[in-house]
């Protein structure tokens, strides 16, 4: 006859967990921060994340004993809330000069961009001109303002 299976594995601590990091992870999840002060004020701890979330905001909360002070304070806040957020990214200070210096020096040229000394990783130039737009997208008014494409068209290098 074959013998009996255990009915269960003794556990045993994984020393390769960090439990602390678990810990604030499970925290961020169940109990996140939330910034509006009507959902916070509405918030009930004993209800999901989710299900918190789903509660309608009543328009009864915006208290009407000011009138038109709070209406007007409800109105600026809804149109704060429709405009679109803006793109807030950033590129490394290394790479900004590096856009800068190929732009002033080569113009449009990327072809001669990527066999410039300068070029220290060896990028291709679709890769440059990957990285150019990046900027441009990142800092249009910086781009625009300089002197690089002043300097760049002036002098009427890559062309």
């Amino acid at each position: 006859m074959p013998k009996a299976k255990k009915s269960s594995k003794r556990k045993k601590f994984d020393y390769n967990q960090d439990r602390k990091k678990m810990r604030k992870r499970s925290n961020k999840k169940y109990n996140p921060r939330i910034e509006n002060s009507q959902i916070q004020n509405a918030w009930d701890n004993k209800k999901s994340t989710a299900k918190n979330l789903l509660v309608p905001i009543k328009k009864s909360s915006v208290s009407t004993c000011c009138g038109s002070v709070v209406a007007e304070q409800h109105h600026q806040k809804s149109k704060e809330a429709n405009v679109p957020e803006r793109d807030c990214k950033t590129l490394s200070s290394d790479l900004i000069e590096y856009a800068q210096y190929m732009i002033r020096e080569h113009n449009d040229d990327f072809k001669a961009m990527a066999q410039d000394e300068k070029n220290y990783y060896q990028d291709t130039p679709k890769q440059i001109k990957r990285k150019i737009n990046e900027y441009m997208r990142c800092h249009p008014d910086a781009f625009m303002d300089s002197d690089v494409v002043r300097a760049g068209h002036a002098s009427g290098v890559g062309m």
